[in-house]
């Protein structure tokens, strides 16, 4: 189907549904066509031309409603309990000028409360239960007074009944089935969230880094500007949860990725690589503004005060930086950002180091950029 909205999975969504009604709606057409022509319908052709247009503007607003985005100013931007009690009303006429196959025509009530599985629940299917009893036993009672012959008092009695069962196990069955839908989608999300997502630190994991790092050569690939890469490891961790214990490193590590995440562009990312070590995939070509960027980074994280510990109690953190270089593979930039990481640790730690490529080390050189 044509993508009406590409970005707004949503409203395509809302759109398909509206569809799926719109193809019901054809099908009532057909019927009632059929039932008019073989005597069943009781209108006139200027009566039945009228409730034909009135159909199409309802669908045609509703379809301008879902397209236009008005339907997002709307406490239900689906629109399924006005689509629903629109559906009602037009059963209803059918019932009214239906004679001898009315019994027949019943079942449209169950194809309507068939769309209320997509968002109604037990509460408003219980409401549009009681609105479908009220109309129909306000037609039947139009009909004795106006057209007494044309019904058969028992049988539509006994079609009350029946209705009186069906549509409330029918709602609750529909709003059992909509309850279920929504704790499958509910249980999506989370799941789509811990395959992006770092459970701790609530940052973009390994896989999920795995995905960016792909995504950034494949765009510097093919023309577009080149990414840095830096590896982060928090200094002396192990003494942090031999002093305080795995509860408070686990504060520390959440506060620092927080903290990170904060400082960056909507353009770079951050993601947790392992233990206490993150990466940055920063949006500079140039390999200097990046390691700019990491000492931003180190002397934030230098200046942040935890609670509940010692009053000189912070962390520092080492920072190793290189730049990818058209047509490698990632892996040998992470190499390159880990060699300067590891220097910096040797160094004495609370360094940010960078690691040109070897192209580009006649220009740069191996330097650290910042101490304590």
């Amino acid at each position: 189907m044509f993508k009406i909205f590409p970005k707004d999975k949503k409203q395509e969504i809302r759109l398909k549904r509206f569809f799926m009604a719109g193809g019901t709606y054809l099908l009532w057409v057909a019927l009632g066509l059929f039932s008019f022509f073989n005597g069943l319908f009781r209108v006139t052709p200027a009566m039945l031309t009228i409730l034909l247009c009135l159909i199409l503007v309802i669908n045609v607003s509703v379809f301008l409603l879902i397209t236009t985005g008005l339907n997002k100013k709307f406490k239900d931007p689906s629109l399924t309990l006005f689509q629903m009690i629109a559906a009602t009303v037009w059963a209803m006429v059918i019932m009214y000028y239906t004679d001898e196959a009315r019994g027949v025509f019943l079942t449209l009530f169950l194809v309507i409360f068939v769309f209320g599985m997509f968002k109604l629940n037990y509460r408003q299917f219980l409401l549009m239960a009681a609105l479908v009893l009220v109309c129909y036993s306000g037609v039947i009672l139009a009909l004795m007074i106006q057209r007494p012959a044309s019904i058969n008092l028992k049988i539509e009695i006994m079609n009350i009944i029946v209705l009186g069962i069906i549509i409330p196990w029918f709602s609750a069955l529909g709003a059992y089935i909509n309850g279920l839908r929504v704790r499958i989608n509910r249980a999506k999300s989370i799941i789509e969230r811990m395959v992006i997502f770092d459970e701790l630190t609530g940052v973009n994991n390994r896989r999920s880094l795995m995905d960016i790092l792909a995504r950034e050569k494949a765009l510097a690939d093919r023309g577009g500007e080149a990414f840095s890469v830096c590896i982060i490891d928090v200094d002396h961790f192990k003494c942090v949860n031999d002093t305080y214990g795995h509860l408070k490193g686990d504060e520390v590590l959440r506060t620092l990725a927080t903290a990170i995440h904060k400082n960056l562009r909507a353009e770079d990312h951050i993601a947790r690589y392992g233990g206490e070590e993150f990466i940055l995939v920063l949006a500079y070509p140039n390999l200097k503004d990046a390691a700019i960027c990491a000492e931003r980074i180190r002397n934030i994280v230098s200046a942040i005060k935890f609670q509940n510990c010692s009053g000189d109690f912070s962390i520092t953190i080492s920072i190793g930086v290189s730049q990818y270089i058209a047509g490698e593979n990632y892996e040998s930039v992470l190499s390159r950002a880990d060699e300067a990481l590891y220097r910096a640790k040797n160094a004495g730690r609370n360094l940010v180091e960078i690691e040109p490529a070897p192209s580009q080390k006649s220009k740069i050189g191996q330097h650290s950029i910042g101490v304590c």
